[in-house]
């Protein structure tokens, strides 16, 4: 068993480090929000900090889940931030979706402090994180890999090493880039099928079991068709990470004319008051507004709140 510092408790932080927790784990936790961290001991027991240098303190391991580059810069090399509670030969796991080039300098920063790093982010959604059934893409160097990847394993189906520090947030962007279009052609899908008059259900228990099978498919298509948008990943933290996505391809001289567009169609949903949507929402812009639940709850935000 480990001590651990779990620093972010959104949507996805709160129930992984919970699993920590549950695995046997002395963790304490920091939250920007105290009340969330309250509850989190309350319900899971450990301990609650007042920084995140004080929660890093004696740590084995400090992991991190906020919202972007500034929020990890602030939480981990700001004022009382991780780093100053660090003890030397402790690893930092960020699994904040996040840059690449944010994850190679916090690496520079770790290793400055006889500190490990793996830049860790996870695909699944909040579902994956309650269900501990994610899967984590990371970046680093194989000695700490292997020493962290046991922590891991409460909250995770899928753990691999896919290269030095930064590549796990590049395969997160591939992740994002591939279910953009996804989730735009079940959009059109089900909009098209609604208009000919088919069975919905009919139609999608049908298709599931062909070519067009999906994960976005099996667990999206009722809830798009219902025009129900609280149901995970908010549409502005997917323009969030579209961001990351094309400054990198910019970078890298990757293409990526669906994403670009997707994104667009992302800021219309903003546009009309759908920024905590979840990202399915996307049927909005083909279905006309009247139809849209005036009750849907706007989704969680997946970082620190």
């Amino acid at each position: 068993m480990a001590t651990v510092a779990w620093i972010g408790l959104g949507v996805m932080g709160y129930p992984m480090a919970g699993h920590m927790a549950r695995a046997g784990h002395e963790v304490t936790v920091y939250n920007r929000t105290r009340a969330k961290a309250e509850r989190w001991v309350s319900e899971y027991g450990g301990r609650l900090a007042e920084t995140p240098a004080a929660a890093a303190e004696g740590a084995d391991a400090v992991f991190v889940c906020v919202g972007d580059d500034n929020d990890l810069r602030s939480v981990i090399l700001g004022k009382a931030g991780a780093f100053e509670g660090m003890k030397e030969g402790a690893v930092l796991v960020d699994h904040t979706t996040a840059s690449a080039d944010v994850a190679r300098e916090l690496a520079a920063a770790a290793k400055e402090r006889g500190l490990g790093f793996i830049d860790a982010p996870v695909s699944g959604g909040q579902a994956g994180a309650e269900n501990g059934v994610l899967t984590v893409m990371c970046g680093g160097e194989p000695e700490t890999f292997q020493r962290i990847r046991p922590l891991l394993e409460p909250y995770a189906r899928m753990v691999r090493l896919m290269g030095p520090v930064g590549s796990g947030q590049l395969t997160k962007m591939v992740n994002q880039i591939c279910i953009a279009g996804l989730i735009q052609a079940l959009a059109e899908g089900v909009h098209f099928a609604k208009r000919a008059g088919l069975d919905i259900d009919a139609v999608f228990d049908v298709i599931s079991k062909g070519a067009a099978q999906s994960w976005q498919m099996e667990n999206r298509y009722r809830t798009m068709a219902d025009g129900k948008f609280d149901f995970g990943f908010a549409v502005d933290w997917a323009r969030k990470d579209f961001a990351i996505c094309l400054a990198e391809a910019r970078r890298n001289g990757a293409r990526l004319p669906i994403t670009a567009l997707v994104d667009q169609f992302y800021a219309q949903i903003q546009a009309m008051g759908g920024g905590r949507w979840d990202t399915s929402s996307l049927i909005a812009l083909l279905e006309c507004p009247d139809a849209l639940n005036p009750e849907s709850a706007p989704a969680d935000e997946r970082g620190e709140s």
